[in-house]
């Protein structure tokens, strides 16, 4: 009888320093290609995630990924299993992957007993992507809920670094408490970037807490916006979808200039385990990025 993968150790340097042996490469076609992967570096954002940096092991493997802010990997750990997990970083500087996850059960919590140096693998990229060329010359509000910062911040990105490109730049993060807020090492960074409004708030304060309170359709509140000129993208909890987009039609927003991911549906990427369905839709196929019209529109999407 095997052994169930969930007893191995992957705290075991010795053999998560091994080199991995992604034998399938040969027959495998594009959208299944794995790519060996080493973790290069690992940042602590809370007590529960994990940012990871990864960079493709072979050169010219790595100088060919390219993706698009919104897209989603599929991440590999041999002998556990496999995750989809959105992208954090910049879509201009593919070298080196961000991918922030939480530990949520065996194949993230591998993930997060692993120290650099060690191999995982790659498949992806996978999934629609916020049309950010569609929203040049525009004003754009971004707006994300607890851990649906994480595949914001690649939108976020893309703004910075075509920040002439784009009218008024709005971002509005809410979490529970201050000490769920991820990447707070960068606010004072986006806040310096000019005409970047960057806006925080929680529902349950700490003694330390000196920003706003509530909830962050509270924030829609503080802001005027030129509907018939902005695009939004929303990521988060999908029941967060009904409120924050409720507010923003309330302001004469189309849904259609209303984007939202649905990355927690994501599972195999491809379509074949069907986990992912809403009704005759594929998130993962058509997805996770869609307008709100659509969604509205998906029965039990959100």
């Amino acid at each position: 009888m095997s052994t169930p993968f969930h007893v191995f150790d992957i705290a075991r340097t010795s053999e998560m320093l091994e080199p991995v042996d992604f034998n399938r490469r040969d027959r495998l076609t594009h959208v299944d290609r794995c790519f060996p992967a080493e973790i290069v570096n690992v940042i602590r954002l809370t007590g529960s995630e994990k940012l990871f940096q990864l960079r493709i092991v072979d050169r010219a493997e790595r100088e060919r990924f390219r993706f698009k802010a919104g897209q989603f990997v599929m991440v590999e750990v041999p002998g556990y299993g496999e995750i989809p997990i959105s992208i954090s970083s910049s879509p201009s500087k593919p070298d080196i992957l961000e991918l922030c996850i939480r530990r949520a059960g065996v194949v993230t919590g591998a993930l997060h007993r692993a120290r650099r140096g060690a191999t995982v693998g790659i498949r992806g990229p996978f999934g629609s992507h916020f049309p950010m060329a569609s929203m040049r010359g525009h004003s754009v509000l971004l707006i994300a809920g607890g851990l649906g910062l994480a595949p914001l911040r690649s939108a976020i990105y893309d703004t910075i670094d075509h920040r002439s490109e784009f009218a008024d730049v709005r971002i509005l993060y809410g979490t529970g408490d201050p000490g769920n807020l991820l990447f707070d090492y960068q606010y004072d960074e986006w806040r310096r970037i000019d005409d970047i409004d960057l806006q925080v708030i929680v529902e349950r304060p700490d003694d330390a807490w000196t920003g706003p309170v509530g909830m962050i359709t509270d924030l829609l509140d503080r802001i005027e916006l030129d509907p018939a000129r902005t695009f939004a993208i929303v990521c988060g909890p999908p029941v967060m979808f009904r409120f924050v987009c409720a507010r923003l039609s309330e302001a004469g927003m189309p849904m259609q200039r209303m984007l939202v991911s649905l990355e927690r549906r994501m599972h195999c990427g491809m379509g074949k385990c069907c986990r992912c369905n809403v009704g005759s839709t594929f998130t993962c196929l058509d997805g996770p990025v869609f307008d709100f019209w659509t969604v509205m529109n998906l029965k039990e999407a959100i």
